[in-house]
């Protein structure tokens, strides 16, 4: 993985806000969504192991399939999988019967018709054939020898091109090609090195064998149909994520390391189990201990002190908390105010350089012609022809990214005045508190999702204070979670039969005990103290949803987790 390469794109890309059995591909309506009002429809190879296959279920299964649905987690989108033949699949894509391909290796040919996001993978082929067949080299060695190759694969484009495809004896999967060689049908067989090696050994073809090791090194990744610039993005900005959280390395390891399994002896397993529990015991021994002391002193201390001067601490508390957020609302206009700025030049130069990029175009393609092929910045000059417009629209998406959050900011920070008076949006309202908390939601799980209702009504009130409900509320689904593979789900629907909104927000994490659920929205009642909670945010939630007319539940189980459910009015004349 080439990890500056990814944040690279990743930073220039525009983010917008899991699998289904495989079937056959269908045209797809284009006024449609991929991800948004619809799935997005992944293709790829039905025998393909380990990279994409169906099990013996026939359920889509492999190294593919896990990283693209590890991508729309991460990412927010909703995918289904459809696994055929390899060549029904680039068809599928062409025509739109997919929308993408998962794993698809790279070539100049097929640059014309496809655009790549960033490969997740480098791919090794080999030549495979009977045990005792003369030796062979290179693909060259295979001229006037039947040779076995998977139809529509980067193989059969490179052979093709060298000029004997007469020779060729075609096969739907590289499970067949191997198949026909294992049956004497032909005298080789040309497919990439780890699924060759997955296919003989899970199919016992024990007469074949590998001559000719990395006769071609391909890169291999995520395909779209040329100019679906949007989908692209999100699919390489998810890859580049899953690569900054290690999650990519956990499933290539899971997939793509050593084929066979070497036995451990046991002595070597007590010795590694001896050196790893030795030092956790010590350490939970001495956390114990540590623990049970500093409990000892906290109640102690808290014995103490009256409980006069516990009220007069949580006022101050309280003051300091609403003097901050005064200074911090000053802080973003300012902070926004010089962001805007120099991002605003960004915006306003960026056409100017798409249209010198087109009339430049003319006078290089004029020099091109003349002089031959040159260089600019480093690169070649039809690469940089091709992915400098690429290049330059991915810079003003990004642009418009930064416009767009520094002015929730903005709105998150103003006073709020004539609350109440405006119809508002909870969908539009849950996506900005989203944005706002990002951060602190992709550090705290791999695991959140958003559902948002379609023709939800508006509700009358005040779009900031709904904004800040939901971001106290999925802050607090933050700090609950044990560990980043516990999940936060936000959903927004209508209820009542339209006559109100229902804006929820439910976590896997440690829960609440029952004792305490009554006392969450009193003032100052937090089970945080220890980490420095003031016990303000849910009472400052529960206190606008009252003002709003509506109503807030909670829902929890120690251990398990738990849900709040924020229930708004419908506005009067959405109700009626």
């Amino acid at each position: 993985m080439h990890h500056a390469a990814l944040l690279l794109l990743a930073a220039l890309l525009a983010v917008l806000p899991a699998a289904g059995p495989a079937r056959a591909a269908d045209p797809i309506p284009q006024a449609e969504v991929p991800g948004v009002s619809r799935p997005v429809i992944v293709g790829g190879d039905r025998d393909y192991p380990p990279y994409e296959f169906l099990d013996a279920k026939g359920q889509p299964a492999g190294y593919n399939v896990d990283l693209t649905r590890a991508i729309a987690e991460v990412m927010g989108l909703r995918v289904e999988f459809r696994l055929g033949a390899w060549n029904e699949m680039r068809t599928a894509l062409n025509e739109g019967g997919v929308d993408i391909l998962q794993g698809i290796s790279y070539s100049e040919e097929r640059l014309k018709e496809v655009d790549y996001a960033p490969p997740h993978t480098t791919v090794n082929h080999a030549i495979f054939a009977h045990r005792g067949a003369p030796p062979v080299d290179s693909l060259e060695g295979l001229r006037g020898t039947r040779v076995a190759l998977h139809k529509g694969g980067i193989m059969h484009d490179t052979i093709r091109q060298m000029g004997f495809e007469h020779d060729l004896v075609f096969s739907d999967t590289p499970a067949d090609a191997l198949r026909l060689l294992a049956s004497g049908r032909c005298d080789y067989a040309v497919t990439a090195m780890l699924p060759g090696m997955y296919i003989i050994r899970e199919n016992h073809l024990d007469n074949l064998e590998v001559v000719a090791r990395s006769v071609a090194t391909v890169r291999y990744g995520h395909a779209v149909r040329k100019g679906d610039d949007l989908l692209l993005g999100r699919f390489s900005e998810g890859l580049a994520i899953l690569d900054q959280t290690g999650k990519y390395e956990e499933i290539r390891q899971k997939w793509l390391g050593v084929l066979e399994n070497r036995p451990i002896k046991w002595s070597e397993a007590l010795r590694s189990i001896s050196l790893v529990l030795a030092p956790m015991a010590a350490l939970l021994l001495g956390s114990m201990i540590w623990t049970h002391t500093l409990r000892r002193r906290v109640a102690e201390r808290t014995r103490s002190l009256s409980s006069a001067l516990d009220q007069l601490r949580e006022n101050q508390r309280q003051l300091l908390q609403a003097d901050k957020m005064a200074a911090l609302g000053t802080l973003v206009s300012g902070v926004a105010h010089e962001i805007n700025n120099p991002n605003g030049l960004i915006l306003l130069n960026l056409p100017m350089l798409k249209k010198v990029q087109t009339d430049t175009g003319r006078i290089l393609e004029e020099y091109r012609d003349a002089h031959g092929d040159f260089t600019l910045g480093g690169i070649p000059y039809e690469r940089m022809r091709r992915e400098l417009p690429v290049m330059l629209e991915e810079m003003q998406e990004a642009a418009v990214r930064i416009k767009r959050i520094v002015n929730d900011l903005k709105d998150f920070a103003r006073r709020d005045e004539g609350a109440g008076s405006e119809l508002v949006d909870a969908n539009d309202a849950a996506r900005k508190a989203l944005r706002l908390v990002e951060a602190a939601l992709r550090k705290a799980t791999r695991r959140f999702t958003a559902s948002y209702a379609q023709d939800l009504p508006t509700v009358r009130g005040s779009s900031q204070r709904v904004e800040q409900v939901l971001v106290n509320l999925l802050l607090n689904a933050c700090q609950a979670l044990p560990s980043p593979d516990r999940a936060i789900r936000l959903e927004t629907r209508a209820e009542d039969q339209g006559r109100a909104v229902a804006l929820v927000v439910q976590d896997e994490g440690v829960g609440v005990d029952p004792q305490d659920l009554p006392h969450l929205t009193d003032p100052f009642f937090t089970t945080k103290r220890a980490t420095g909670g003031t016990g303000l945010g849910l009472s400052v939630s529960a206190g606008i949803v009252k003002e709003l007319g509506g109503s807030i539940r909670f829902e929890s189980r120690p251990g398990q987790g738990t849900t709040v459910t924020v229930r708004l009015p419908a506005a009067p004349e959405e109700a009626e």
